[in-house]
């Protein structure tokens, strides 16, 4: 605090830190700078009240721009707890004094970039920054992959423009909290159980061999709606092998209930990984439902990105129930590894379940509209929006009619009974797990 006081009292002696990086000493920007001081002056009554109640500065060390070491800050409490919500405003202490960005790469510890060296070395000559990409995904629980590829990614691709957008989101990202790092390995969200797994783990168990098929289901807010109203769907749910939580709203439903979900498993998101785990494995893909011509293009999407990986065999969601032995035993016959049915929910999980003891594969996944996303029929929503959890405010741009019940209404109605059910004191406390 006492620090904090003399960056603003008095800014000559507050040293000018001109650290070296592989682009000859790059100075972070005076104007962000100037924000803030600007804004450290504003918080001062806020700071003060902190220090009232017994929070104070840590310092940790981390890695700045070009090797050199700053001693980040953070408000904690006593007991060592960062101060909710509030912990990061004396990183704005870093900013005025040079050593971070408003936007940059996540901070590092000393030795945590020896992997990977070339990537590492791009990171590392970017100051880090107060928010990043990883920080923002991390809060809307699309953190997929690991921390150096998207700050590598942001690198790539920083510009004014971008960085005014990370900001911009980081803001509303602020809203969705941090996650508490416990989770239960599994979390039930209105009777209906998740598998809580990270999209790796989800790969792992999709792709392993098995003495006979199994069945994934992904459950998003609506998928919980329907199981409120239809017992015979809430129990092919229970029945599958897994269920992973798709979507900000299962998020949102498993921190107010206390099971926190880990990640955002979504078929969507999911299904680029699983090709390459699949390519990667020399397993063979088969692609039913969609409108017929729908997952031919799909095909076309995979042999440009994955050409290694083989599609066993295709097959349209429009024929007749006298037909279905047969296109079982198609399935079979192709020798396939994973199969994907995209009927729409309940219908696709249904079909599953009813043919599962017949079908010869590894697993057999309910992907809803996904072959619409890969066929390039129905395009998805920019990435900016996913990161802050309000894609699914752009489906229901691009189909009002079709999309304002689901979500307009069954959005309120779930959360409605997500809170209600908080109320009444019906969640589970999430035993230690992951971290």
């Amino acid at each position: 605090m006492d620090y904090a006081l003399t960056c603003l009292q008095k800014p000559w002696r507050v040293r000018v830190h001109r650290l070296r990086s592989a682009s000859k000493g790059r100075v972070p920007v005076v104007g962000g700078r100037v924000a803030a001081g600007l804004l450290l002056a504003a918080l001062m009554p806020l700071f003060a009240l902190l220090a009232a109640m017994g929070a104070r500065v840590r310092r940790t060390a981390k890695l700045g721009a070009g090797g050199t070491h700053l001693s980040e800050m953070v408000f904690v409490w006593n007991n060592g707890r960062e101060v909710p919500r509030l912990g990061s405003l004396a990183k704005l202490i870093n900013i005025l004094r040079g050593e971070l960005a408003w936007v940059g790469p996540a901070s590092r510890q000393p030795g945590e970039l020896n992997l990977r060296l070339e990537a590492a070395r791009r990171v590392s000559s970017v100051h880090p920054g107060l928010v990043s990409t990883w920080w923002v995904r991390q809060r809307t629980n699309i953190a997929y992959g690991d921390q150096l590829e998207a700050d590598s990614e942001y690198v790539n691709t920083r510009s004014t423009k971008a960085d005014l957008g990370i900001l911009f989101r980081s803001v509303l990202a602020c809203a969705y909290g941090k996650s508490r790092g416990e989770f239960a390995k599994q979390a039930e969200i209105l009777g209906v159980q998740i598998d809580n797994l990270s999209m790796d783990e989800a790969l792992d168990e999709i792709t392993r061999p098995a003495a006979s098929a199994r069945q994934i289901s992904f459950v998003n807010v609506d998928c919980v709606n329907l199981a409120h109203r239809d017992d015979t769907y809430r129990q092919v749910l229970a029945s599958s092998d897994l269920s992973l939580g798709d979507g900000i709203g299962l998020r949102l439903a498993g921190s107010i209930l206390h099971t926190e979900l880990r990640q955002n498993v979504n078929g969507t998101d999911l299904f680029p990984r699983l090709c390459a785990r699949m390519e990667q494995e020399g397993l063979r893909l088969f692609l039913l439902g969609g409108k017929p011509g729908v997952a031919s293009e799909v095909t076309k999407w995979i042999a440009q990105r994955y050409p290694d990986l083989e599609v066993a065999g295709i097959q349209h969601g429009y024929f007749k129930p006298e037909e279905e032995a047969a296109i079982v035993d198609r399935i079979n016959g192709s020798r396939t590894g994973v199969l994907l049915v995209a009927f729409g929910a309940p219908l696709q999980e249904t079909w599953i379940h009813r043919h599962l003891p017949q079908l010869d594969v590894r697993s057999a996944l309910g992907v809803g509209g996904l072959f619409d996303f890969y066929s390039g029929r129905t395009p998805r929503a920019p990435q900016w929006l996913r990161e802050i959890g309000l894609e699914w405010t752009y489906r229901l741009y691009q189909e009002p009619k079709r999309m304002w019940r689901r979500y307009l209404v069954g959005n309120v109605v779930f959360l409605s009974r997500v809170v209600l059910a908080r109320l009444r004191g019906q969640f589970a406390t999430a035993t230690p797990g992951s971290k």
